[in-house]
């Protein structure tokens, strides 16, 4: 099986059904740790739905928000039940329609490791924000982080080994501390620091944990969408002997993310040395 890359983003609904409601429990608490006041100028690149930002103008009472994302149906979604305080444009991470220096924060959440040129992306972030402003971003930490997609692509893997190339712990290995510290010191940020995210995800019963998985919506999803009737099927009786089921029926995992900060130093400060 040649490798081959399944990330869809057409259809913000199925992407709320399959992570939107883990990505909303780790940006709460990457907020939380960012810990900014009042009043300031956010950008929120990939965007997404607008979970992040939606929680920016609940938590942070900001000047302003702009989420900005390539999906156009993600950028609508988000649009269409507007924060306070935000709008949504279409734009690409590695050269944002904004610009420089008119934020004070810019995040990015579950983005950089969809990517190309993921360094390029931080460039833009840090371009963005004034002297002084903050940028900082959070990923998943795929692989047994991530307790629902190492289950299911431990399962993949014992019904289509030729998938193994697919798995995203194998496709994003640079989503952990060092290598995020690393992007931001690159980018001539200073006081850099790292942390990780953890959240439970419960989910009701064994449907509830597989069929968001036949949305289409992201890598794993994606992957299933090609697979005949026979072999899913396959592929979730596998799944289904990997996850511990409790006795009410429900599944209990925990997804961790890493997240960075640094900041824009100011004119007369030099930026952190990379190491």
């Amino acid at each position: 099986m040649a490798e081959q890359r399944f990330d869809v983003w057409s259809s913000g609904a199925a992407y709320e059904r399959y992570m939107g409601r883990w990505s909303r429990a780790v940006a709460r608490r990457f907020l939380a740790w960012l810990d900014r006041p009042a009043g300031l100028r956010w950008l929120d690149v990939g965007c997404g739905t607008g979970a992040l930002s939606a929680l920016v103008t609940e938590l942070h009472d900001p000047d302003r928000v702009l989420g900005c994302d390539r999906s156009e149906a993600f950028v609508a979604t988000a649009a269409a039940a507007p924060a306070r305080a935000a709008r949504f444009v279409v734009g690409d991470a590695m050269a944002l329609p904004v610009r420089d220096g008119v934020f004070d924060v810019a995040v990015s959440g579950l983005t950089l490791n969809f990517l190309p040129e993921p360094a390029a992306a931080v460039r833009e972030l840090t371009r963005a924000v004034r002297h002084g402003g903050q940028v900082a971003a959070y990923v998943w930490d795929y692989g047994e982080g991530m307790g629902f997609l190492h289950a299911f692509w431990t399962a993949t893997a014992a019904t289509d080994p030729a998938a193994a190339p697919l798995d995203e712990a194998r496709r994003f290995p640079g989503c952990g501390p060092e290598a995020l510290h690393r992007l931001w010191t690159d980018a001539g940020l200073a006081d850099v620091s790292t942390t990780q995210v953890e959240v439970p995800t419960i989910f009701a019963d064994f449907a509830d944990l597989w069929d968001p998985f036949l949305t289409g919506q992201g890598p794993a999803p994606g992957y299933v969408a090609t697979l005949a009737p026979a072999a899913r099927d396959r592929l979730r009786d596998a799944l289904h002997a990997r996850v511990p089921i409790a006795p009410d029926g429900s599944v209990r995992l925990t997804a961790r993310a890493w997240a960075v900060r640094g900041v824009r130093p100011l004119r007369n400060q030099p930026p952190s040395r990379p190491g």
